[in-house]
């Protein structure tokens, strides 16, 4: 029988030792979504030489975004290196891992969430998942506490009986032509990226480098210390301030392919502070139309 303590905020970051006292519960789906942008299967040989027990594995090319589209149409949305998958696609990727909406899923990478884990955390959200926790240090920290990990050759994953229902809500995600009207309206638009490319210093990814104009940049990484979550207290005032009075909502964030970006919107999460916005092309979907603005510099 479960304790109160293992079913209350399942909902943003999730510490080690509690995932690891609820290993083994009926309704806990464990997702990897190791992933090395530089060697794309280099997370998934990773999941299969170790893995938290149980874990099934998400791919971010394959699982977590749209195949890539080209054309005129795609460039005005602006879709970028990772678009936003369709509902139904995704679907049946949870229906393949097993996962009902009754499940409590924890998703995990190698970048303290940063990275595959926090756009899987995002894409359960948009569709109306609650119980969806990104565990916090990642797998670094899980190995570093000493916690059970799984050796063998991954088990088949056994598919839930019926689709996983539902669709993502459309108010969340924003395209290019979206994004140009929010910032008209006064919206805030934040560059999650570090500050050299947001700068356009350097851009070892897209084929140009800068930012939006009239965005402003906060990294990913002012969420963490130490490889861990700052405490919710923090995050809040660190967003309060960034926010300067506007509601949640009116945030925006974006990165290079609206991966990481989603990070920010864990944090806000965490720090009672949810109803953030995606720009799901984000940089790289914002200069497929070359009559876009581009703006370097701080």
């Amino acid at each position: 029988m479960q304790t109160p303590a293992l079913t209350e905020a399942w909902n943003t970051w999730i510490g080690a030792e509690r995932l690891a006292r609820a290993l083994g519960d009926d309704d806990l789906a464990v997702i990897d979504a190791r992933f090395e942008l530089a060697d794309p299967g280099a997370g998934e040989a990773g999941w299969r030489q170790a893995r938290i027990p149980g874990a099934r594995y998400a791919h971010l090319d394959r699982d977590l975004s749209a195949p890539a589209e080209s054309g005129a149409e795609a460039a005005l949305h602006g879709q970028g290196r990772h678009p936003w998958p369709r509902a139904a696609e995704f679907a049946a990727r949870l229906r393949a891992w097993g996962v009902t909406p009754a499940h409590r899923v924890a998703v995990y990478d190698a970048a303290g969430g940063a990275l595959a884990a926090a756009r899987l955390w995002f894409l359960l959200r948009a569709l109306g998942h609650e119980k969806v926790a990104v565990l916090d240090g990642g797998w670094q920290h899980w190995l570093a506490q000493g916690l059970p990990i799984d050796r063998e050759p991954p088990a088949p994953t056994a598919s839930a009986a019926a689709p996983y229902p539902g669709d993502f809500d459309a108010g969340l995600l924003l395209d290019a032509p979206q994004v140009q009207a929010h910032l008209r309206a006064g919206g805030l638009l934040v560059d999650v990226r570090a500050p050299e490319r947001f700068r356009g210093d350097v851009e070892p990814i897209d084929r140009v480098g800068g930012h939006v104009p009239g965005a402003v940049n906060r990294p990913f990484a002012d969420n963490l210390r130490d490889g861990l979550s700052k405490p919710p207290a923090e995050l809040a005032a660190e967003f309060e301030g960034l926010l300067d009075g506007r509601a949640p909502r009116e945030l925006v964030a974006m990165c290079g392919s609206g991966v990481s970006a989603c990070h920010h919107l864990l944090a806000m999460a965490h720090a009672g502070l949810p109803g953030a916005r995606l720009f799901t092309g984000s940089w790289s979907g914002w200069i497929e139309a070359p009559s876009r603005p581009i703006a370097t510099g701080a």
